[in-house]
């Protein structure tokens, strides 16, 4: 494990703080494809990943839904709906994070990876294995097929 992950997760459970997160489903202009970053830092370093981040002081969801995008990916959205919310203790190893997922529609911008990511590309089809609950959010928005 990182240090990041290491201090991260001995902060939140310190001072017994949860986080709470933006999740991001954006759906292309045409294709259909969905928008997913490889991750450049831990944890889950190299993996495939939603973008999002992390709410900030004074900021609403939907301004950390439209500035996450920007930053991760180089795209502006609009916000189309709430999938789910995932609040679940062991989601993430950084401590508790409660992640707010949003179906987005890109519309405009261009696809570039931005500052957490090392990569950014749209994918039809997804990789096996996505960082965090990504795949479980991915499934309750109707992109992949639920596990038998």
């Amino acid at each position: 494990m990182s240090l990041y992950v290491e201090i991260m997760r001995h902060l939140t459970q310190l001072f017994r703080k949860t986080l709470i997160s933006v999740d991001l489903i954006i759906k292309g202009p045409e294709d259909g494809s969905i928008v997913l970053v490889k991750r450049a830092f831990e944890p889950y370093k190299g993996y495939w990943a939603l973008p999002g981040g992390f709410l900030e002081h004074d900021q609403t969801i939907e301004f950390t839904a439209l500035k996450e995008s920007r930053e991760e990916t180089g795209l502006d959205i609009r916000v189309e709906r709430l999938i789910d919310v995932y609040s679940y203790p062991g989601r993430d190893p950084r401590g508790h994070v409660v992640s707010v997922c949003m179906l987005t529609r890109e519309v405009g911008g261009e696809l570039k990876a931005g500052s957490d990511a090392e990569e950014a590309s749209r994918f039809k089809e997804f990789p096996s294995e996505l960082a965090f609950d990504h795949g479980q959010m991915l499934r309750d928005a109707g992109y992949l097929t639920p596990r038998i």
